[in-house]
């Protein structure tokens, strides 16, 4: 059955999806190479919203051994498209949850099965819309006279204003926007907290295992990783194939983990001070600035670097050394997991609560009995977004058992979702909020 939901710019044609009415491929805005997103020229008649768009160009995810191998999607430059998951395109007005995924902003796609929004607007009515937007070299590239960077961040914003504009045609509330994020996705949503230009776009905001000891991003580091690019790239990259572009961005990335590929950090990120993200003042104050007012749930998984130490050559010959291997094995996974993920997290948690913000924050704990990762970075996530079945093949859910998943899921998307309707966590043992005075972390487990 088709359904039609008419925006500012025409007339959408999507259909029911168990139940449910989707949209996808849904244009947000339009660019092209290393130029700022347009808005999308209005049309007449009705434009088809029943297929995926196109995703940004991007390599296999090199977590594809721990989440699984998504579905292929066709790829190209101009992916500036949402889908969009209702209970109905009507003047009900629901919640709006707007999801940026992850993928260290060199992979990912808001619409992978993995990330479909049908279980949260099924159990909580509210709209799910998840974004496609540039990643890596297209998206964060950093080099004067070719691209001004963070275009990625720039599109995410474009999406937002979008939803903004529009989202009361598929029945969602622009005034009851929830943003949230979960690895490069949550570094999104942390750099939103501090920018102006995203100023009223949103009221809540969910942050899953933000990389935070990143910081915003500096011109230093950008300026490196673009100048090794074009070095490895070896040509125009205005002019350059996506392969091309794609290999060189792949081969910073190998160089910069270092012989023992520990480094995880990606090469192509926003950086602060560059188009809609203030500098690191800048940010600050805008965070003081938005936080009286503003809900946050924020957390991090308990083994958040095991995703990428795990199955790396180096610390495996570490855990073959009798008696101390494994120890010292575990004592770098745990320390880098510390570095980039838990203490930075906990300190924007204190951060936020200190300038106002209502914070609830929370460790998951859940580990599948046959999974060698443990309770690992995107842990959560098959509890929130897809299937069961989407995420049957999952290294990282091996030996789970189905029922365990689907009462952990329930609880974990009840507390998502009562966030989203009312800006405080539902959930049916008591979730005190943080403060810097009682820091209180609520334990996701089985």
């Amino acid at each position: 059955m088709l359904i039609r939901a008419k925006t500012k710019d025409g007339v959408l044609r999507g259909r029911i999806e168990g139940g449910l009415t989707v949209f996808r491929g849904v244009r947000y805005a339009t660019c092209k190479r290393f130029g700022p997103p347009r808005p999308v020229p209005s049309w007449s008649g009705e434009r088809d919203a029943t297929v995926d768009g196109p995703i940004a160009p991007q390599a296999p995810s090199r977590l594809e051994p721990v989440i699984g191998v998504p579905e292929r999607h066709e790829q190209g430059e101009d992916c500036l498209n949402l889908t969009i998951t209702t209970p109905g395109a009507d003047d009900r007005a629901r919640p709006v949850l707007v999801w940026f995924h992850g993928g260290a902003f060199v992979s990912g796609a808001g619409s992978w099965k993995l990330y479909g929004g049908h279980r949260l607007a099924r159990e909580g009515d509210v709209v799910v819309v998840s974004v496609n937007y540039r990643l890596g070299v297209l998206g964060y590239l950093r080099s004067p006279g070719i691209s001004e960077g963070n275009l990625g961040l720039a599109d995410q914003l474009a999406a937002l204003r979008w939803v903004s504009d529009n989202i009361a045609a598929f029945g969602g509330d622009p005034d009851a926007v929830t943003v949230a994020g979960q690895s490069a996705g949550a570094h999104t949503v942390q750099c939103l907290l501090g920018m102006p230009d995203a100023e009223n776009l949103f009221r809540r905001a969910i942050i899953q295992s933000p990389p935070a000891g990143l910081g915003l991003g500096s011109a230093r580091t950008a300026q490196r990783a673009a100048r090794r690019f074009l070095t490895r790239l070896g040509t125009d990259p205005r002019t350059a194939s996506l392969a091309d572009i794609l290999a060189a961005q792949s081969e910073v990335a190998r160089e910069a983990a270092g012989r023992a590929q520990l480094n995880a950090a990606p090469q192509f990120m926003p950086v602060a001070g560059v188009g809609p993200l203030p500098d690191e003042t800048g940010w600050a104050t805008g965070l003081v600035d938005r936080a009286s007012g503003l809900s946050v749930i924020i957390g991090t998984t308990e083994r958040e670097m095991s995703a990428f130490y795990t199955l790396n050559p180096a610390l495996r010959r570490v855990r073959r050394v009798p008696a101390l291997g494994p120890a010292a094995a575990d004592v770098v996974e745990r320390t880098a997991g510390a570095v980039l993920f838990n203490r930075p997290t906990r300190h924007l948690a204190a951060r936020l609560s200190k300038a106002g913000a209502c914070v609830w924050a929370y460790r998951f704990d859940y580990a599948a009995p046959g999974s060698p990762f443990g309770a690992t970075h995107c842990i959560e996530l098959p509890f929130l977004f897809g299937t069961d079945a989407d995420w049957a093949t999952a290294p990282m859910l091996a030996g789970a058992h189905p029922n365990d998943v689907d009462a952990l899921g329930r609880r974990l998307r009840s507390a998502w979702l009562g966030f989203v309707r009312t800006g405080t966590p539902d959930t049916d043992t008591p979730w005190p909020r943080f403060t810097a005075v009682a820091p209180a972390t609520h334990h996701w487990h089985r």
